[in-house]
């Protein structure tokens, strides 16, 4: 049950437009809005359909990314991710066709062409992804008809992704594009035939911080193996293997149910909703893996490895609970499943949730939400750093999850962070993750900086 977050008259003029975008998780029920694009271009908030179709496929390890546009798009998105590698790191490197104003005048397909030629003689890729970009969609380069041509020159898969930042103010649009991109690359071609297995793929997963190798040892253990994750640490090899896979895991939903829909179609593989982040959540998706397998050996294994790990967690948790109940929370971060968890994992340690949202949530997502928080909470869809302010400030926040935008925001203000980026070193999943969340927790939210902070501006108490 959600309703429209009260205006003041001094807030009207700063969010009156966004009043469907804002909610409260109360007993009167009021659909909040979240399908509004951002400002097109826009490398805020929602960002760009490039920059969604970027962070996707960019951990493929040993693939060229090759962005067609000005040189600003590559640069943005360099080393997005904070994706590891077990093996070759081309994935790190960042390539542009560095458009410049003649080649918006003249076309920058032969510019393109001369770029994929020289990577190949280069680097001997198994694949170039190419990205399209905001001036290339308006000026009409057929990406699609270089890539093609390419493809048969040099015999590896050149793929383009047709991502123009400019199709949508929804990142979300562009995990669809590296859906497709993706599908296109798995898809065995004629006379290519993909074994069968028992092995699982792992779809949504990045490898961020190496909390993949996490999940694949919690698997190994119980007697599972990972044939490729999409796309941590995933070579392209591997990944045209992942047809002939028994199931697919989903973690990030919003970037990857639409692949997993069209693998159950075409390659009937059929897929569940997992989510690793905290302990609770890691023990019930690993148990619903477990029930898929339907084997006694497998279960047996994995409730010994739940019941010897979920004791370590709950020894910490309750150090920490004892110091952190009662601190007041807010939590913006990219995608529904990870917010989910961060509700779960700060009502353990006893604090309260004031505030939370997301950039990409669906309306039952946020229903969902709703029926997770008390009453009277915030819950907020796409939000900006005014909104973020306003409310921080008004909730007395002791401590914020967000991403890179937020961080200095809630710095500034005397507020406590975690980090729960995308572009994160520091792996969060699984329960040894959900150890080092706690412990960071406690450690910015009690840090005695804040009280100086909030001092000098005028308290927050």
């Amino acid at each position: 049950m959600q309703e429209v977050c009260p205006l003041t008259t001094e807030t009207d003029s700063l969010i009156a437009e966004r009043r469907e975008s804002i909610v409260t998780s109360g007993k009167h029920k009021t659909s909040i809005s979240c399908t509004s694009d951002s400002l097109a271009g826009s490398v805020s908030q929602r960002a760009c359909v490039f920059c969604g179709a970027r962070v996707v496929l960019n951990p493929v390890t040993d693939a060229v990314h090759l962005v067609h546009g000005p040189i600003g798009c590559a640069s943005y998105t360099y080393d997005i991710r904070g994706s590891l590698s077990s093996g070759t790191e081309t994935y790190r490197k960042s390539f542009s066709t560095d458009m410049k104003e003649r080649d918006v005048i003249f076309g920058g397909e032969k510019k393109l062409a001369a770029c994929i030629d020289e990577l190949v003689e280069k680097y001997n890729p198994p694949a170039i992804f190419v990205y399209s970009t905001c001036v290339v969609g308006m000026i009409g380069d057929d990406i699609v008809a270089v890539c093609r041509e390419a493809s048969q020159a040099y015999d590896i898969d050149v793929i383009p992704v047709e991502s123009s930042g400019f199709i949508s103010g929804n990142k979300v649009v562009g995990y669809r594009a590296a859906g497709e991109a993706l599908y296109k690359l798995i898809t065995p071609k004629d006379g290519e035939f993909v074994d069968k297995t028992r092995k699982l793929n792992f779809l949504g997963e990045y490898n961020l911080g190496g909390e993949k190798w996490v999940v694949e040892r919690y698997l190994k253990e119980m007697g599972i193996e990972i044939n490729v994750a999409m796309t941590g640490d995933a070579t392209v090899e591997a990944l045209k293997k992942s047809s002939g896979s028994f199931l697919n895991l989903v973690q990030c939903t919003g970037s990857m149910h639409w692949l997993a829909n069209r693998m159950e179609e075409d390659f009937s593989i059929p897929y569940i909703d997992i989510n690793f982040f905290g302990a609770d959540n890691t023990a019930e998706s690993l148990r619903k893996i477990a029930e898929f397998y339907d084997d006694p050996e497998i279960t047996a294994r994995t409730e010994a490895l739940i019941n010897r790990e979920i004791a370590a967690v709950r020894e910490v948790n309750e150090k920490y609970r004892k110091k952190l109940a009662g601190k007041r929370a807010a939590i913006y971060v990219g995608g529904a499943f990870k917010a989910f968890a961060i509700i779960r994992q700060l009502q353990d340690l006893g604090m309260e949730i004031v505030l939370t949202g997301t950039q990409t949530g669906k309306k039952e997502e946020y229903e969902r939400m709703g029926r997770l928080l008390s009453e009277g909470t915030v819950i907020i869809d796409d939000a900006n750093p005014a909104e973020i302010e306003k409310f921080l400030i008004e909730k007395k926040v002791d401590v914020m999850a967000g991403g890179v935008k937020e961080r200095f925001l809630a710095y500034k203000l005397g507020v406590g962070f975690i980090d729960h980026n995308h572009d994160r070193k520091d792996g969060l999943i699984g329960f040894e993750g959900a150890v080092r969340f706690i412990r960071e927790v406690h450690a910015t939210t009690c840090s005695p900086v804040w009280k100086y902070l909030r001092e000098e501006r005028g308290g927050t108490e």
